[in-house]
């Protein structure tokens, strides 16, 4: 399998050179790999819907529990045809619709790589791996819903997409972590066994809510929404993979395979249930606004993943069996819509729903795709969307809490739905005819097979659901369940309460797609646009981004000033910042008292005149006596030297310092006089900051050598010196010897200095 995942991105790579030799061909050709996936992972069909899913592992970075392990059970086996059937759909759909696009080559290469890393993403086994595929999902998405970069408005949606679902993807990182550690591995098959343990741990709430908040971003739960819609700057091919079975889906299909795991609980049923919820019905009422096909469609996409996160919030039995059937029914009518608007809009110029009429006698094959498909959504029979809005209505009905105003939400929703229905598949073939000029025609096999073939299937998978429907769904229910169930779909359930709230809803959608110029004229009158343009997500959104950006700005400012001395400031105040925080939540001030009067008095004395020695060697306005300030600095840490122990050392400094006196004194008279190049208020700064690093650097030297020193190269130096390196001076021998290439380094870099140096005052000298 991962050789298959690997050749997915080899072809991807490939993929612009294969369509300049294959030209018109390439899409057909192309769609050979998802066909061949689909194939494959349709002959595991039988062994996992026997219990035995497939389970393969390979070693990545085994000290951190990381391996690139794939699992392939019900839900990923569910999720894996849809993404490889539809995607060969899809690649077969680009090939016609940007036959003459210039950059059809580099289309290719970007949604082939989506492909390849979505499969990832359901098929992996790991939790650092998903998280890997997730991301790539979000990068190649970024580049298709962008692919028409010269036009502003999809460079922002790109953006905007991989903005909200970065994020999101940081929070998910870290939520997976969480998880990681509470259930001590990041292997998914063996956290799906401890869900009693995960449930328990302290770390398990923040990991749900960071892991809800990558899950609702992904898939545009309330309030990240709003990045769905603006998405459909995309090319028309990317919106059908996008919303069908692919990205949008990414969160749903978390939340199904974390449900085991993380589901059952007061917190998840309120975050998932109340968020789905939310989702569900504001967008199916935003989805009757728009007039664009392409946004009508993907306002009730966010409806639809609404309606799925709200099912998997209630975690029953009977609310799964409902997610994973309209999973696969909304995948099928929805990639066969939104390829229907691509082709309509090929034929005619236009996706304006108040633009289009009549089309139906022009364009028979395209009409009868998009009635098979509209059809479905309606939840009308026979359609696997009605099987589907029946176990909504049945999941809802038999929920533990307030039924009936769930059953009432999931109404209002479905019958909105059923009026965009109407507008999406009816309208443009079967309304009133709008007068145009040329003449229309089905658009050429490669535009309408996908949507026919889609359409089709959401109604021979109602008519014979145990063909591949029932297993499909039983594999996958029982995955998210954790334990073996069997769904069997029916396409008649007799007559029952779900029956009449269909029917109900289906009165009332007939209702809503008769009154929609009214309820547009309404919500037109009631400036509802205007506000939400102002007060909703989406401002919040473009806000956040303005600060953002002002933010970066002011730091830049402050930050790159281009002057070395406040780059100087920064770097100390950070460090003391830092690192005396630290020392002063670890170490109480009564610590340094005690160690300032366990001080000998000579030692104090020493160290009080150094620091005269220093303020001597600011403040004086005599170069003479700022070098003998200096010198009394130097000689004090000789002494010092000598105090501890260390004869050699401070012999060195008592050399070093000398030679350094003589030189300055030798050479000072050549020197300016002082002159005060900054002000007081600048002096002060620089003197409040200096005492503050030096402050820092006392106690941090302090509370190091307060610790038991234990080193084990200390011995080895004592023992070696003489043996190896044939010398009695321990210190000596480390220099020259055993660091004698960090000797020779500091040579070096002593010996560059003294050549610029030169350099620099011969120069001056000329």
């Amino acid at each position: 399998m991962i050789l298959a995942l690997v050749l997915t991105f080899v072809l991807a790579a490939m993929a612009p050179r294969l369509h300049g030799l294959l030209r018109e061909a390439s899409g057909w050709v192309l769609a050979l790999w998802p066909l061949a996936w689909t194939i494959y992972l349709g002959g595991l069909t039988g062994r996992i819907t026997q219990g035995d899913p497939l389970y393969i592992r390979y070693p990545w970075m085994p000290q951190l529990g990381v391996s690139l392990s794939f699992y392939v059970d019900g839900l990923g086996l569910l999720f894996g045809l849809l993404i490889s059937g539809i995607g060969a759909l899809v690649l077969i759909y680009s090939g016609g619709y940007l036959k003459k696009h210039r950059h059809l080559g580099r289309f290719y290469l970007f949604i082939l790589s989506f492909m390849g890393s979505m499969l990832g993403l359901v098929l992996t086994g790991n939790l650092i791996a998903l998280f890997v595929f997730w991301e790539l999902t979000s990068l190649s998405s970024y580049f298709l819903i962008g692919f028409e970069h010269e036009r502003e408005e999809a460079r922002q949606a790109a953006l905007q997409a991989l903005l909200v679902t970065g994020i999101g993807g940081l929070a998910l990182l870290a939520g997976l972590l969480l998880l990681g550690e509470a259930g001590g591995t990041l292997e998914l098959t063996v956290l799906l066994e401890r869900g009693e343990a995960l449930r328990a741990s302290p770390y398990y709430l923040p990991a749900l809510i960071l892991i809800l908040v990558g899950a609702f971003t992904k898939s545009a739960q309330v309030p990240f929404h709003f990045w769905l819609p603006n998405a459909m700057e995309a090319p028309t091919p990317v919106s059908a993979y996008l919303h069908s079975a692919t990205m949008v889906k990414a969160g749903v299909y978390l939340l199904a395979r974390l449900s085991p795991a993380l589901g059952g609980t007061a917190a998840w049923q309120i975050g998932v249930t109340g968020g789905g919820l939310a989702t569900m019905v504001l967008g199916a009422i935003m989805a009757l606004g728009p007039s664009d096909l392409k946004r009508i469609l993907a306002y009730s996409t966010v409806s639809t993943l609404g309606a799925l996160t709200f099912l998997l919030g209630l975690g029953t039995p009977l609310a799964v069996k409902a997610a994973m059937t309209l999973l696969l029914a909304h995948a099928l009518y929805k990639g066969a819509l939104f390829l229907v608007a691509g082709a309509v809009d090929h034929e005619t110029g236009t996706r304006d729903v108040w633009k289009l009429g009549g089309l139906g006698p022009s364009m028979p094959i395209t009409a009868t795709a998009a009635g098979m498909a509209a059809l479905s959504m309606a939840g009308l029979p026979p359609s696997l969307g009605f099987i589907s809005k029946e176990l909504l209505y049945e999941a809802q009905l038999h929920a533990l809490h307030l039924p009936a105003l769930l059953a009432g939400a999931g109404v209002l929703a479905s019958a909105l739905l059923v009026a965009v229905a109407g507008v999406v598949g009816l309208r443009p073939f079967f309304g009133h005819p709008v007068h145009r000029t040329g003449h229309l025609h089905d658009p050429p096999p490669s535009l309408w097979l996908g949507p026919l073939l889609l359409g089709g299937a959401g109604i021979a998978l109602a008519i014979a659901p145990d063909m591949a429907a029932s297993p499909l769904t039983t594999a996958a229910v029982s995955a998210v369940l954790g334990k073996p169930t069997v769904v069997e779909l029916r396409l008649w359930h007799g007559l029952n309460p779900s029956l009449a709230l269909s029917a109900l809803t289906v009165l009332a959608g007939a209702g809503l797609y008769a009154a929609q110029p009214f309820l547009l004229d309404i919500a037109a009158r009631a400036r509802l646009k205007e506000w939400a343009a102002r007060w909703g997500p989406q401002r919040g959104y473009e806000r956040m981004l303005q600060g953002l950006n002002a933010l970066a700005t002011t730091q830049t400012r402050l930050l790159q000033s281009g002057f070395l001395r406040f780059y100087l400031m920064i770097i100390i105040l950070t460090t003391i910042a830092l690192v005396g925080s630290t020392i002063a939540i670890r170490e109480p001030l009564s610590r340094w008292m005690g160690r300032i009067v366990d001080a000998r008095p000579y030692e104090l004395m020493i160290v009080v005149l150094m620091g005269l020695a220093t303020l001597m060697a600011v403040l004086t306005s005599s170069r003479l006596a700022a070098v003998a300030a200096l010198g009394i600095v130097g000689y004090g840490v000789a002494l010092l030297y000598m105090l501890f122990g260390a004869p050699d050392l401070a012999m060195t400094q008592f050399a070093v310092e000398t030679l350094t006196v003589i030189l300055l004194v030798l050479v000072v008279y050549r020197l300016p006089r002082f002159t005060r190049l900054s002000g007081r208020p600048a002096r002060l700064r620089d003197a409040a900051l200096a005492l503050a690093a030096g402050g820092m650097m006392t106690a941090l030297m302090l509370m190091v050598l307060s610790a038991p020193l234990k080193s084990k190269l200390a011995p080895f130096f004592a023992a070696n010196s003489l043996t190896l390196a044939k010398g009695r001076n321990v210190v000596n021998v480390i220099l020259v010897d055993f660091r004698a290439l960090d000797t020779l380094g500091e040579i070096t870099v002593l010996a560059v200095a003294a050549i610029g140096v030169y350099a620099l005052l011969k120069l001056r000298m000329e």
